[in-house]
């Protein structure tokens, strides 16, 4: 039995099965952990969702931006983007049946026992692991229940751009939503810039990675995230594993065995 984490895979159905076939993936052995953005930008996003959401047991997801791009479109409150290509999922016949298990999906994935945290962005500076479960679950409940659409109607925008323990309703979900799937570069005090997308060489002026704030809370924690593609898969400090290779741009859909460390790709190119 052997536990991967996979980075964002969005669409990119064929690469994903070479993936497996390259680590001898047995469903009935083994454990796959997806750090979100399963769909989207990719051309086989449909058959994506359907293969993991058939993994049952042996999948842990967790929920990114595009995953949750697609819940909004689907409920109405958002419009398709030109770059998306989420038609085929919006018009397929069991549509609602994989948007209503995609919503019941995770935002954070802890296992003790193998000792890794598994997010899609990041955590902010200012949550140790109990903040976080919490926060996660604040927004999890929301999802799961049947206010979800109005949920998603508050969900997009970049503020506000810090943690306060005080802020409440729509304004805090937004930016739980924030931290967990969009954040890349944050100041000393955990303010998010949520614009810049490039890699830490064009880190904006008094801005960091998030995980390289001073004295962040979360540092002992072993943290697995997919999201930020310019990062390219490489490790950029202790405790951090990245997974997103930018497969959808041509770069490596990356796997990681939790056990041991050894890493697994395929070219995308």
């Amino acid at each position: 039995m052997a536990t991967y984490a996979i980075g964002d895979i969005q669409g990119c159905f064929s690469r994903l099965q070479a993936l497996l076939a390259q680590i001898k993936f047995d469903s009935d052995r083994d454990k796959l952990w997806f750090a979100g953005d399963l769909i989207n930008r990719g051309p086989e996003s449909l058959q994506t969702l359907r293969f993991i959401k058939n993994l049952g047991p042996a999948a842990i997801v967790v929920l990114g931006n595009h995953d949750l791009h697609l819940l909004a479109v689907a409920s109405g409150a958002a419009a398709l983007k030109p770059q998306d290509t989420l038609e085929e999922i919006l018009t397929a016949c069991d549509r609602d049946e994989l948007c209503q298990w995609l919503r019941q999906q995770k935002l954070l994935h802890d296992d003790p026992s193998l000792g890794y945290v598994l997010v899609h962005a990041g955590l902010a500076p200012q949550w140790d692991l109990a903040k976080a479960k919490q926060c996660a679950s604040e927004v999890e409940s929301v999802l799961q229940g049947n206010d979800y659409p109005r949920f998603f109607k508050h969900m997009y925008g970049n503020q506000p751009e810090q943690w306060q323990e005080n802020i409440v309703g729509w304004e805090r979900l937004r930016f739980i939503t924030n931290c967990f799937t969009r954040i890349r570069f944050c100041d000393k005090d955990g303010r998010l810039d949520l614009v810049t997308k490039e890699g830490l060489a064009k880190s904006p002026s008094g801005y960091m990675p998030w995980f390289a704030v001073p004295a962040r809370k979360n540092q002992n924690l072993r943290i697995l995230f997919g999201h930020w593609a310019a990062l390219q898969g490489e490790a950029r400090g202790v405790n951090i594993f990245p997974l997103d290779g930018g497969c959808v741009w041509g770069g490596r859909l990356l796997a990681m065995r939790l056990e041991d460390g050894e890493r697994f790709q395929v070219a995308c190119g």
